[in-house]
């Protein structure tokens, strides 16, 4: 396979000289095809040159959104199946997030203990620097109400996996990077509607209750589930034990709820039946967990495979969204873009100064900046969809995604070469 790729570099090459006829012919079928299919080859290709091989998820983004600025009414609708639709959107963004906490574990959880002051910096950091600068750049640069509440949104969220392989790269410290993940995801329901009523309140009508329902439902379901295979994987007999009875009661339950569910007399969208559809996803997360396990007795290679799951995920958020947000795109794209560098590389700076600031040492201050440059596309392409505004909403999540892997990478790389030619110097 690996040797394969090369040819893919080539066909790319002459799909998008075949694009480049087509346009100066005005053949838009020719064009059209010839830079997706080009991007799809580069996409495979890549993985053989060295240098950019670590480029690949990136290069499937690029793809993404080349295909749904192209195609938008293709990947919009799959036959009468609108792919915007809520229910997708909920499972989709729950399996990337499923996928992300396969890769944690329930110690990571309590890596305070031994990071403290690092992991306090970082989540002061991570909720303070990307939501003011968010809102000082959406303001600044004068975008319409929605899509400056989504590049809010996506300085609101907490951080995502990105941060932690970024960090193992520049030889970081990973124990700080995943308990800042952790912590800061664990902290999203809360703070995530809270940045966003003060910050994006006049910009959008945000429900803060409803906003963190739907957190909860997102990000601590799904890591609720992916923590019980930790349990049955990892931990003694007794827990494994309890997480069986846990599973047996919550299976027992929604079969009741939806045998017996008229009888519950529960109003719809009242405080009541959101509480009480969270117990029925949190029983929900036991099964799935459970059921994981016994897959992953079966074939231990999947929890190796989930992470391209999220990869997928985030490929079809962008895929969508971009779609949806097409004629917005085309206008601003070119705003968006340079702001999310700018976004970016503010949390990247600020982040490690205040680290350097507070006295933690270069390795420490370099996860930290990880931590709060980049930020959690996902769940903010899932709160976009969830209130179904993807098309505006969403849209910053698109553009700052893509610009995140290619600027964490460098900047990890960057680190690392200068940290091993600072070793050889010292010695």
């Amino acid at each position: 396979m690996y040797c394969m790729r090369k040819y893919f570099l080539w066909i790319a090459l002459i799909l998008f000289i075949a694009a480049a006829i087509g346009g100066l012919q005005q053949l838009d079928l020719v064009w059209k095809l010839g830079l997706v299919l080009g991007f799809s080859s580069v996409s495979i290709g890549v993985g053989y040159l060295k240098v950019l091989s670590g480029y690949q998820y990136t290069f499937w983004i690029i793809t993404a959104v080349c295909a749904g600025l192209i195609y938008p009414d293709f990947f919009l609708h799959v036959g009468g199946f609108d792919m915007r639709n809520k229910w997708l959107i909920l499972i989709i963004i729950q399996l990337v997030m499923f996928g992300m906490g396969t890769q944690m574990s329930i110690k990571d959880f309590t890596g305070i203990r031994h990071s403290g002051r690092g992991v306090l910096i970082g989540l002061l950091g991570h909720f303070t620097i990307m939501p003011l600068t968010g809102f000082f750049i959406a303001t600044t640069f004068g975008f319409e109400p929605e899509i400056a509440a989504g590049i809010i949104l996506i300085g609101s969220c907490s951080s995502g996996l990105a941060s932690n392989v970024m960090t193992y790269i520049a030889k970081g410290d990973l124990v700080l990077s995943v308990t800042v993940t952790a912590i800061s995801t664990l902290a999203a329901p809360i703070m995530t509607p809270f940045l966003m009523k003060i910050f994006a309140g006049t910009l959008v009508e945000v429900h803060f209750f409803n906003m963190m329902m739907e957190i909860v439902k997102i990000v601590i379901v799904p890591l609720t589930a992916a923590m019980i295979h930790d349990i049955l994987k990892t931990y003694g007999a007794s827990a494994q034990r309890n997480v069986k009875i846990l599973t047996v009661i919550a299976t027992i339950w929604l079969a009741i709820v939806f045998i017996f569910w008229e009888s519950f007399g529960i109003a719809p969208d009242s405080t009541s039946a959101s509480l009480f559809e969270i117990l029925n996803f949190l029983c929900g997360a036991f099964i799935v967990g459970y059921l994981y396990h016994l897959v992953y007795k079966s074939y231990a290679k999947i929890d190796v495979m989930m992470p391209y799951f999220s990869m997928f995920g985030i490929i079809y958020f962008t895929l969508v969204t971009t779609a949806a947000g097409r004629d917005n795109l085309i206008q601003i794209g070119f705003l968006l873009f340079l702001a999310s560098i700018l976004h970016n590389g503010a949390g990247y700076f600020f982040g490690y100064w205040l680290s350097r600031a507070s006295g933690l040492d270069k390795r420490k201050s370099q996860t930290i900046a990880f931590e709060v440059g980049l930020q959690n596309g996902g769940m903010a392409s899932g709160l976009a969809g969830s209130m179904g505004k993807l098309a505006t909403l969403g849209l910053a999540s698109a553009v700052f995604s893509p610009w995140m892997n290619v600027s964490g990478s460098l900047l990890a790389n960057y680190w690392r070469k200068k940290g091993d030619r600072e070793k050889v110097v010292s010695k």
